[in-house]
């Protein structure tokens, strides 16, 4: 099934002029479109591939995934081409042959948990799990980062809040290798994300009373995020005390009964003496 140019510029925020000022031909987009739908139903199984694998960590909340839409993705390639033209050179355009390795989200999981202490574990998981070919830690101005830095991950401050730490991996669903991306939030991240990202989508330019509601936003996530880390940590501090307590308590019962026999014994041995 062929992509319409005019039913595509009506749904897409893409313009003719966006097509044109990149010389690009919208022949080859159309071709990459057929390629991508010829190959999305092997792209979905490798994404219920990837998020039940991810489900097997005891530490990941849940599990989402997708497989990129069809018209997205050529909306992105447009949107792309200026950068890879400063990336590559003049000449570069996408293709059936590149677009795959081009465009590192074709298949999306998004792993989510609850306490920011968990990321390390699931991060150790990713890592000998399936090939990272790169990290990036999205992080807010501000917000401490020797964690990643001490793992040698490359860090972008987000300006607009938005917390994630993103994987590619590389695997070959077909012939043509693909990468796919697996970003790794809590929970409470999560929710911030998809607000800031709802309304970034149905907004071309975010007014000014959102965007500071969104910032406010972002600190109580943030602040949510360290309130859950503190009653974790309390909780355990918690059992530990109880199990001290416990063993404390126990040692004691040992240590009345075996006075108890003692005693036992010597009043029996003087009964018997008498």
């Amino acid at each position: 099934m062929n992509l319409t140019k005019e039913d595509f510029l009506n749904k897409c925020h893409i313009t003719e002029e966006n097509i044109e000022e990149n010389q690009i031909d919208w022949n080859v987009l159309n071709d990459i479109y057929i390629d991508f739908n010829r190959y999305k139903n092997s792209y979905e199984s490798q994404a219920d591939f990837i998020a039940n694998t991810l489900r097997t960590h005891k530490k990941i909340h849940s599990v989402k995934s997708r497989v990129k839409d069809s018209e997205r993705l050529i909306e992105k390639i447009i949107r792309k081409t200026a950068s890879r033209k400063e990336k590559y050179g003049k000449d570069f355009q996408f293709s059936v042959e590149n677009y795959k390795e081009e465009i590192t989200d074709l298949i999306g999981v998004r792993a989510i948990h609850i306490f920011k202490e968990d990321w390390e574990d699931i991060h150790n998981f990713i890592l000998n799990t399936w090939k990272v070919i790169e990290i990036t830690a999205n992080v807010r101005e501000g917000d401490d980062t020797q964690g990643f830095e001490e793992l040698g991950i490359e860090i972008y401050s987000r300006k607009s809040g938005y917390r994630s730490v993103h994987y590619l991996i590389e695997f070959f669903p077909t012939s043509q290798k693909v990468i796919a991306e697996i970003q790794v939030r809590t929970i409470f991240e999560e929710g911030y994300g998809e607000i800031d990202h709802q309304l970034r989508y149905s907004n071309s330019q975010i007014p000014e009373i959102l965007a500071s509601n969104l910032l406010l936003f972002n600190r109580i996530a943030g602040s949510s995020d360290e309130m859950a880390s503190f009653i974790n940590q309390l909780n355990r501090n918690l059992h530990e005390i109880e199990e001290k307590y416990e063993q404390v308590i126990n040692l004691k019962n040992k240590q009345i009964k075996e006075l108890k026999d003692i005693i036992e014994q010597k009043t029996d041995i003087e009964e018997k003496g008498k």
